[in-house]
């Protein structure tokens, strides 16, 4: 039997961005993964919006 460790321990052990920082300066930044750039934008909401 396979067990699976908690979501939330999982997540712990995950590396974290504080948007805070990530956004300081701007309201987007890119993202390169595999060759192609992905833009992260933060919306005068304070969502986020990830888009190829």
């Amino acid at each position: 039997m396979v067990s699976r460790a908690d979501p939330a321990s999982r997540a712990d052990s995950l590396p974290r961005l504080d948007a805070r920082r990530l956004f300081a300066a701007t309201r987007e930044v890119i993202i390169e993964h595999e060759g192609a750039d992905y833009r992260l934008r933060l919306t005068a909401n304070g969502k986020l919006i990830l888009t190829k």
